[in-house]
């Protein structure tokens, strides 16, 4: 049995924000932010948008690519950060938005920029027990609204949007053929300060605005993102030259960069749309799958890599044939 992908969907909000259009306040400017991070814009959910109405029509988009319909599927799991509630979850959003049957499974999963390799490895693993046969695996946010608007350092660096792929069991296939190879999750709780929010429902009674302590983070997801991938290629005897398409979580160039270097993997492998999307979260890394789905470049059995860090520490990876 093989699991594997079976489409990928994707949304983003109406508005696009260019880096002229962010706040004079902010004092900075279209060169510096570019030169810092390769960031050109990002999208900011406006009214009526929320994470679960980006994760529904991401959902749609899937459902449509792969051809299915909400009685297809029995399983949600949503890797957010940013829920429309503290409760119900946005994944149960999902299920009535679409008509999913009732008595399928849904669930959110938190491990932030971490979070859709979490959600996967949670999918598969349900996959392989025989829990579920097929499941919308959603990473979606909406980064702007736990930002603070007047701290440059990091509101320039992030954006909304959703991405969604089709996650299913296949009895027919193996996964020399196509499906999930191997992932592994990570965390570090020594490292909760490093990159955090200012609140929460338990604590302060309110969400918070981010705060982050960048030269670290940055180091650390060189370092951490980098490592997970070298492991999984080398418990299977995989090179860096045997990944086709490097998928990582768009945190900003510098980093992209910086991890290929790490790996030794040739740049021009790497998916980048942190020009045009930021860092999105838990979006980040199924939007730029599917961007590159779109590109027509990416092939059946194609390796690729998929691999975050977020808040928390956690981080992880997976690798998979397309």
């Amino acid at each position: 049995m093989s699991i594997a992908i079976r489409s990928v969907g994707s949304a983003l909000p109406a508005r696009a924000v260019l880096n002229a259009d962010l706040p004079a306040s902010l004092e900075t400017s279209d060169a510096w932010i570019k030169a810092r991070t390769g960031i050109a814009q990002r999208y900011i959910a406006g009214e009526g948008e929320t994470t679960s109405t980006l994760a529904i029509e991401a959902a749609k988009s899937a459902l449509d690519n792969a051809g299915l319909g909400a009685a297809d599927i029995d399983g949600i799991i949503v890797a957010t950060t940013t829920p429309d509630l503290t409760f119900p979850s946005v994944a149960t959003m999902v299920q009535r938005a679409l008509g999913v049957p009732a008595g399928s499974m849904a669930m959110d999963v938190q491990a932030v920029c971490a979070g859709f390799i979490y959600a996967m490895g949670t999918a598969d693993a349900l996959l392989r027990a025989g829990r579920m046969r097929r499941a919308l695996v959603i990473g979606a946010e909406t980064m702007s609204r736990i930002l603070d608007w007047e701290d440059r350092s990091t509101c320039v660096l992030f954006g909304d949007g959703a991405g969604a792929v089709i996650l299913e069991a296949d009895d027919s296939l193996s996964v020399d053929e196509r499906g999930i190879i191997d992932l592994q999750m990570n965390a570090d709780g020594a490292l909760i300060d490093m990159l955090h929010t200012t609140g929460g429902p338990s604590s302060t009674q309110t969400v918070g605005l981010l705060q982050m302590a960048g030269k670290e983070v940055f180091r650390h997801a060189v370092e951490k993102m980098s490592g997970a991938v070298l492991t999984l290629l080398d418990r299977h005897g995989f090179s860096p030259d045997d990944v086709k398409w490097y998928i990582p979580h768009q945190a900003n160039q510098r980093i992209l960069a910086a991890v290929a270097a790490k790996i030794g993997a040739p740049a021009e492998r790497f998916i980048s749309t942190v020009a045009s999307h930021a860092n999105t979260s838990a979006a980040s890394i199924p939007l730029a799958l599917h961007h590159l789905e779109q590109t027509g470049e990416l092939k059946r059995g194609d390796m690729v890599v998929m691999a975050g860090l977020g808040g928390g520490l956690a981080w992880g990876a997976m690798l998979a044939r397309w």
